[in-house]
């Protein structure tokens, strides 16, 4: 009986979708797909730090992601969210107790403490900690500061400036504005200082080595209106923009609603579901017609976020019921490089840079 139960359950598995069960497609323009380092190398160090940019960039990425907000003095800075209670120390520091509170962002009630009641200066006295405390390592909480998006655009100057010199390809940047709306609203837009840093640095033209990417759909309507930057809309598997009420993800993924997306971005960015969804227990199910249409429209696809604790991982590539421990990212992201996306959003670029590596030249 024993015996039967446990080879029932490694049957259960081993089975679901794979790349060797998915016939593979090309990317939109037949390159290999990208790596972007979600929020750097997320999956070593805290999340938004330069320690963890500059890590990603050694383990390979194409591309780091930084989410930027705004402070009190219009400053963009890399954080996840602007209320910054769960990735900094600010709760434990007594001078800033009164500044908690509670706020309305894209309709949701939040409490905490918010970037846009902080001067940079004040900002710069906390220190970063890791985000999922019961799933990585908090060794390296307390040591670094809140990056500008302006230190992050000098460090990838800094890197870049050698690879040139060597003939290796530039480390892009692929930045998203949090919450574009709620900060106009506030009198804090993101587009002119995200603009002004990047043409500073350089960036200008469809190939430039940047996306800049938003779950809203009106700020990058506007970033296209005064720049002619690679743009990426994001989507989710449910719901659906916070500035467009009434306006679903899953409508904006139908072959009508790229079409439309096509006339101001160059891509999407959809969660990782939507292009292959998970089916009973969890297992990776059969690739939807996402890619093949976004493709038809002239869009690229950069599904999130791919993550190696098992934790995350489909029940195929889980590597354990610890959920902390490593499973098979590479297996994971193997089906979706043969489902034809064109670059992926990962916590553990060194992982998937292999992986991708792996995969493109099957």
């Amino acid at each position: 009986m024993i015996r039967s139960i446990l080879a029932a359950a490694a049957l259960m598995l081993s089975a679901g979708c794979t790349a060797d069960d998915v016939t593979a497609q090309p990317t939109v323009d037949g390159r290999p797909p990208i790596v972007i380092a979600h929020r750097g190398a997320s999956g070593e160090r805290p999340e938004h730090t330069l320690a963890s940019y500059r890590l990603a960039i050694e383990q390979g990425a194409d591309f780091i992601e930084p989410d930027l907000v705004l402070t009190k003095d219009g400053v963009l800075v890399a954080r996840h969210e602007n209320e910054i209670s769960e990735t900094t120390d600010v709760a434990d520091h007594p001078e800033f107790a009164g500044r908690k509170t509670e706020k309305t962002i894209d309709g949701q009630e939040v409490e905490g403490w918010f970037t846009e009641d902080f001067t940079l200066a004040e900002l710069k006295t906390l220190r970063a900690r890791e985000r999922l405390p019961r799933l990585r390592s908090t060794d390296y909480d307390g040591r670094f500061e809140i990056p500008t998006f302006e230190e992050i655009l000098t460090l990838l100057a800094e890197v870049n400036k050698g690879r040139k010199g060597a003939g290796e390809k530039p480390v892009g940047v692929y930045p998203e504005t949090k919450h574009p709306g709620y900060f106009v609203s506030i009198g804090l837009p993101h587009e002119a200082p995200l603009l002004a840093l990047l043409g500073r640095f350089g960036y200008r033209g469809r190939s430039a080595p940047v996306f800049i990417q938003s779950f809203e759909v009106g700020n990058l309507i506007d970033l296209r209106a005064k720049s002619d930057l690679p743009l990426i809309q994001l989507m989710d598997a449910g719901g659906g923009p916070a500035d467009r009420p009434g306006t679903s993800y899953a409508a904006m993924a139908s072959p009508a609603g790229l079409k439309m997306i096509a006339g101001y971005a160059d891509g999407i960015g959809p969660n990782k579901a939507m292009v292959i969804p998970r089916g009973t227990l969890g297992r990776l199910g059969k690739p939807t017609a996402l890619v093949r249409d976004a493709h038809a429209a002239g869009l690229k696809v950069h599904p999130w976020t791919f993550r190696r604790e098992n934790y995350f991982l489909p029940l195929g590539e889980k590597g354990s019921i610890n959920p902390a421990g490593h499973g098979d990212l590479a297996g994971e992201i193997e089906a979706y490089i043969a489902a034809g996306v064109d670059g992926l959003f990962s916590d553990n670029p060194r992982e998937a840079v292999v992986a991708v590596a792996k995969g493109a030249s099957k």
